[in-house]
C-alpha cells in the first residue's frame, strides 16, 4: 500500500512537473529574439531556452549575486562587455532550461519502468547540469586563456625582431597579427581593428591585455605603453627583454605542466601495481594452503 502511494504521489508530480515544462515552454515564445542569435553548436537545445527565460521572468531574477556579478566579469571577457548582459542572462535560462528538462524527463520514465532509482539519477543529472553550466563561462575563460599564452611567447619574439630591425611597433603589431589565426592572433586582430576605427593606440594595446586576462600578457601591454610614452629607443630594449622574461615563464610553465601530467600518473601506477601484487601474493598463499 505505501509502494502504491508512493507510486502514485510521484506519477502526480511528474504530471505536474512536465505539464509546467509545457507551459513555460509556451509562455518562452515571447522570448524568441533572445535565442534566435544562439549558435545551436555553442549552446545545444537553444531553442527551448524560452523556458528558462520564462521562469527567470516569473520569479524576478535578480543578477547581483556575487556569482553572477562574478560570472558576468568572465563573460565581458569572452564575449565583450557589450553583450556581458546579454550572454549572462543566456546562461542563466540555459541551466534552468537544462535542469527543467532532465527532471520532468525523470519523472516521465519513472511513468514507463516504475523504478525510482532512475527517477533518483535524472535528478542528480539534472543537478549537475544546472552546476555545470554555471561554471561554463570560468571553463571557457580558462581555456582562452590557456590557448592565447601558448602563442604568447612566439608572437613576443616576432614583435621583438621587427621592433629590433627598426619597424616601428604599431607596423610590428599589425604585421605579427595576421600571421596566424588562434586566439592571440584574434585579438591583436581585433586591437588592430580598434587602432584603424580611431582608437589612439595606447589605449588599444591596454584593452588587448584587459582581454586577454593573463598577467603576463598585462605586464607585457603595460611595458610597451610605458615605452611608447618614454621613447622608441628605450622601447626596443624593453620588448627584447620582455621576450627573454616570457620564454623563461613558458619553460617553467612546461615544466610544472610535466610535473603535473607525472603526478596524475601515479594513481593508475599505484592501482596496476597494487593489482600486480594481489595476481602474485593469491597463488603464493593458494599453495600454501592458508
Amino acid at each position: 500500500m505505501f509502494l502504491d502511494s508512493l507510486s502514485i504521489g510521484i506519477m502526480v508530480a511528474g504530471t505536474v512537473i512536465s505539464a509546467l515544462f509545457i507551459i513555460f515552454l509556451l509562455a518562452g515564445q515571447k522570448y524568441k529574439e533572445m535565442t534566435a542569435p544562439l549558435d545551436s553548436k555553442e549552446f545545444p537545445l537553444c531553442e527551448l531556452f524560452g523556458a528558462g527565460f520564462a521562469v527567470l521572468g516569473l520569479i524576478r531574477y535578480k543578477y547581483t549575486s556575487k556569482s553572477e556579478r562574478k560570472r558576468r566579469q568572465q563573460i565581458a571577457l569572452i564575449y565583450g562587455e557589450k553583450h556581458s548582459e546579454y550572454y549572462l542572462r543566456v546562461n542563466a535560462a540555459q541551466r534552468v532550461t537544462y535542469a527543467f528538462l532532465l527532471t520532468a524527463v525523470g519523472f516521465a520514465i519513472y511513468g514507463l519502468v516504475s523504478d525510482i532509482a532512475i527517477t533518483l539519477v535524472f535528478l542528480m543529472f539534472a543537478f549537475t547540469a544546472y552546476y555545470y553550466v554555471s561554471t561554463l563561462p570560468k571553463t571557457t575563460l580558462d581555456k582562452k586563456t590557456a590557448a592565447i599564452l601558448s602563442d604568447f611567447s612566439e608572437v613576443v619574439s616576432k614583435i621583438a625582431l621587427l621592433v629590433n630591425a627598426g619597424m616601428i611597433l604599431k607596423d610590428a603589431w599589425i604585421k605579427v597579427a595576421y600571421t596566424g589565426d588562434s586566439e592571440l592572433y584574434t585579438e591583436m586582430q581585433n586591437s588592430v581593428i580598434s587602432m584603424q576605427n580611431g582608437v589612439s593606440e595606447i589605449d588599444a594595446y591596454s584593452e588587448f591585455g584587459t582581454k586577454c586576462t593573463s598577467p603576463e600578457i598585462k605586464k607585457f601591454t603595460s611595458t610597451i605603453i610605458q615605452g611608447l610614452v618614454k621613447g622608441n629607443a628605450e622601447l626596443v630594449e624593453m620588448i627584447k627583454q620582455q621576450s627573454r622574461e616570457i620564454w623563461d615563464a613558458k619553460r617553467h610553465r612546461v615544466k610544472q605542466q610535466g610535473e603535473l601530467a607525472a603526478s596524475k600518473l601515479l594513481i593508475p601506477i599505484t592501482i596496476m601495481f597494487l593489482g600486480i601484487l594481489v595476481m602474485i601474493i593469491i597463488p603464493i598463499f593458494t599453495n600454501l594452503g592458508v
